[in-house]
């Protein structure tokens, strides 16, 4: 929840900086109100737009909620379902996360799904089996690397400064590449799987060089557009 029409300058810098930056794919998600307008701004540069959230349904009485459709209609691509923001004050079950994604394909949306433990259950060896329960209940049958996006987000390493050991970080992306190759097979290794929690410049090039680490989900970072450009470069 941040972002007013003021954050078009930071868009226009991130535009400008991404046209060094061909080898990367880039998606900013502004807040829905900003969606159209950053769709506008972005349609001729290879700079993409998605969406935090979506409504399950097409349409209908639910008065504050933003359908797939009105999304993909703003000029979003994809959409972030299932962040841990979501979970924790909305009350999103894994079945909730699911419909919303069945709702971003509806609408040929690529589906970024969010998965992640909190502190307590990592601290209580829970770890894999919460993120275990979020890959099988809240990735429908028919993910594949055109349709969907996965991102590793420990909880306790969102917008907290702290970040995740390399090697836990890699152990779980290892385990979530496992779990999709055995659900989805041949379809499974095109799925990126980001990691998210705290991913700043000064960090990124150690995280985004681990095993199974396809890209990143950057949360306070991305509200600058160069420090933003700094972790897309790491790539270069």
């Amino acid at each position: 929840m941040n972002g007013l029409h003021a954050s078009l300058a930071e868009l226009a810098k991130i535009i400008d900086g991404a046209r060094g930056l061909a080898a990367v794919d880039l998606l900013v998600c502004p807040p829905a109100t900003l969606l159209a307008e950053f769709a506008a701004t972005a349609r001729n540069s290879s700079l993409r737009i998605g969406a935090q959230d979506c409504h399950a349904e097409p349409m209908g009485a639910f008065t504050g909620d933003i359908s797939a459709e009105m999304l993909k209609d703003a000029g979003a691509v994809a959409v972030i379902l299932g962040h841990s923001e979501r979970r924790t004050y909305h009350r999103e079950s894994n079945a909730d996360v699911s419909a919303k994604v069945l709702a971003a394909w509806r609408a040929g949306l690529v589906a970024i799904i969010c998965v992640g433990e909190t502190r307590a259950e990592r601290d209580h060896s829970r770890a894999f089996d919460v993120v275990e329960a979020q890959l099988a209940d809240s990735i429908p049958d028919g993910a594949n690397g055109r349709n969907t996006v996965l991102a590793y987000e420990p909880v306790w390493a969102i917008g907290t400064g702290l970040s995740a050991m390399p090697t836990d970080i890699a152990e779980m992306h290892e385990f979530a590449r496992e779990r999709l190759r055995s659900r989805f097979e041949q379809h499974s290794d095109a799925i990126r799987i980001l990691y998210g929690g705290s991913v700043k410049a000064s960090n990124a090039r150690e995280l985004l060089a681990l095993a199974e680490v396809d890209g990143a989900l950057v949360g306070g970072a991305s509200l600058k557009a160069e420090e933003f450009l700094a972790i897309a470069r790491t790539y270069c």
